[in-house]
């Protein structure tokens, strides 16, 4: 059994060693593992936590309080002894009062003064008291003509304006995804292209060499070639470099390491775009709607400050000189309600209602311009596509008379009718080309991943359009590196 899971071990690790990331699996990565889009999700939660925070005012606030005191102040120990049930005549000096009563029936007369003039020493002048007050307090806005209903309202949309932020970040994380993915394939690309010219210089290494030992080349001519291949391989060590550096970006923006993607067709597939679609998926036009229905609940919220607000209260409690003695006996409540409703201020309430009206009339044009800049960026994008695919088929011809007009050459150099230096120029031509056209295939790109974000669609032809000569690309890749 042993043997076996080693055997499958074994196996194993060629497999994972070889797997490449997907450009599907790269962006479920992100939305999961991209710090940029974690951080909007987060405000995202705080906003939802904001909206029922405004909310869990339309049921009131219960609260407890436990308040312990002690005085010997007249006035607070006769109030204590009052809310606990417990006063009686004798606080008021009641035995004071009957005792000079009966002296002064026995004839002394500074008892009968005392009685009406002296001060009861109980009353004014009482022992420290302990006092414990425990009582609940609740307390409901019945009516606030609509603004507590508003607020909540505008709350919840600001929680969803946070939703469309949270999802222009992510298209924006996955925009820089399709792209590194794309440019990545484009440098592999050009590697390719680097790899056959490579090619070609070393069969023409091999032909000077030859026509040398016959008599029929010169030195300067091998040098020329052997210069032309070092410059080769130094592009390649550029274009590597390139590679590498998209490669950390797109580990950045993963939050993981990337050991190898899926190369993908280096050219992306025109996405479908109509000004119904626009209108229905771009989030800028979503969230300028969004903002013209929250203007209008502001409205509504400021026409509330007109009416009348209604409150209710309610609190029970008990109150002793020991916490929670008797608590039953003791116990009191106060039932109420509040009515309250402004009349005058100024002015103000007028003043911040016009000010609403107008920002909802600010909003509604701010959503036609959104519907027109948006619109007016998609037509600019397309034909910023279409120039790129005129230039891509253009360079493309340029390329295939590039190449036909170096292996003219080449051949016309081994009849000795050119010189070395003129087939090195034609390479040239072809490499400037070749350049040319990678620079318009990531232009064209580029701008078709700005349309997908504009649109707010992941499109399952970009997902899947890996390419299928990666083993090609690969061999270039090891050929190259043997010649640096």
């Amino acid at each position: 059994m042993l043997k076996r899971c080693m055997v499958l071990v074994a196996l194993s690790v060629p497999i994972l060693a070889s797997s490449e990331l997907t450009l599907k699996d790269a962006i479920r990565i992100l939305k999961k593992d991209n710090l940029e889009v974690k951080i909007a999700k987060f405000d995202q939660q705080m906003k939802d936590y904001e909206a029922k925070a405004v909310e869990a005012l339309n049921y009131g606030t219960l609260d407890l309080s436990i308040s312990a005191l002690r005085s010997n102040d007249a006035g607070n120990v006769f109030g204590f002894k009052l809310q606990s049930r417990e006063a009686n005549f004798g606080d008021f000096g009641a035995d004071e009062f009957m005792n000079n009563f009966g002296r002064c029936q026995g004839g002394d007369m500074q008892a009968c003064q005392d009685m009406y003039n002296k001060p009861p020493e109980s009353l004014n002048n009482p022992k420290a008291r302990n006092h414990f007050i425990s009582k609940l307090t609740y307390m409901l806005p019945i009516y606030t003509g609509g603004k507590l209903t508003e607020y909540r309202n505008i709350m919840y949309s600001m929680a969803q304006m946070s939703r469309f932020d949270t999802k222009k970040i992510r298209n924006q994380k996955i925009y820089e995804v399709k792209k590194a993915f794309y440019d990545i394939s484009l440098i592999e690309h050009y590697i390719q292209n680097l790899h056959r010219i490579y090619k070609n210089i070393n069969k023409l290494e091999d032909i000077i060499r030859n026509m040398k030992k016959e008599g029929y080349a010169k030195e300067t001519d091998l040098l020329e070639v052997q210069a032309r291949k070092a410059e080769v391989v130094s592009m390649y060590n550029q274009a590597k470099l390139n590679k590498d550096l998209a490669y950390q970006f797109l580990e950045f923006l993963l939050n993981r390491k990337v050991k190898k993607i899926k190369l993908m067709n280096d050219m992306a597939p025109m996405p479908k775009v109509t000004a119904k679609m626009l209108a229905a998926r771009n989030i800028d036009i979503q969230k300028a709607k969004l903002g013209l229905k929250i203007s209008k609940m502001n409205i509504k919220a400021n026409e509330a400050n007109f009416l009348p607000e209604v409150g209710a209260f309610a609190e029970y409690g008990s109150a002793d000189d020991h916490i929670f003695n008797d608590f039953a006996d003791k116990d009191f409540y106060t039932v109420g309600v509040q009515a309250k409703w402004n009349l005058f201020n100024g002015g103000a309430d007028k003043a911040n209602l016009e000010k609403a009206k107008l920002n909802y009339l600010k909003v509604q044009e701010q959503v036609r311009l959104a519907k027109l800049g948006i619109a007016l960026k998609a037509k600019k994008l397309k034909t910023e596509i279409l120039s790129a695919n005129a230039d891509i088929n253009n360079y493309k011809k340029q390329l295939r008379l590039a190449k036909r007009v170096y292996e003219n050459y080449n051949t016309r150099y081994k009849e000795g009718m050119v010189a070395i230096s003129d087939v090195l120029i034609q390479q040239s031509k072809e490499l400037e080309v070749i350049l040319k056209l990678l620079t318009a295939k990531n232009k064209r790109n580029t701008k078709i991943f700005e349309l997908d974000s504009l649109l707010n669609i992941e499109d399952k032809k970009i997902i899947n359009n890996e390419a299928k000569d990666g083993v090609s690309v690969q061999k270039a890749n090891s050929t190259l590196a043997k010649g640096n």
